[in-house]
């Protein structure tokens, strides 16, 4: 998937995810590795109200490779938090 479509995709008109994900799209997406890229795309194709819950820390994804994306980008939300 091309970085602008992926931006596209990272917009998912839920606020909430709005501010997690387009934000790591464009700051840490670039720096990730190529399996870690693909798991981001994967994670993109769940539903909202899924991903709503794992960045939140109401529930774990159940896939093993998904929870290891969902823990990059709660990492990172965290540190973008914290500055």
């Amino acid at each position: 998937m091309e970085y602008n479509r992926l931006r596209w995709a990272s917009r998912r008109g839920m606020l909430e995810l709005d501010l997690i994900l387009m934000p790591f799209v464009e700051q840490a997406y670039p720096s990730l590795g190529p399996e870690d890229q693909a798991l981001y795309k994967r994670l993109l194709e769940c539903e909202d109200q899924d991903m709503f819950a794992w960045f939140l820390h109401r529930q774990d994804p159940e896939d093993e490779e998904l929870r290891r994306i969902v823990g990059i980008v709660r990492s990172f939300a965290r540190e973008r938090a914290a500055t």
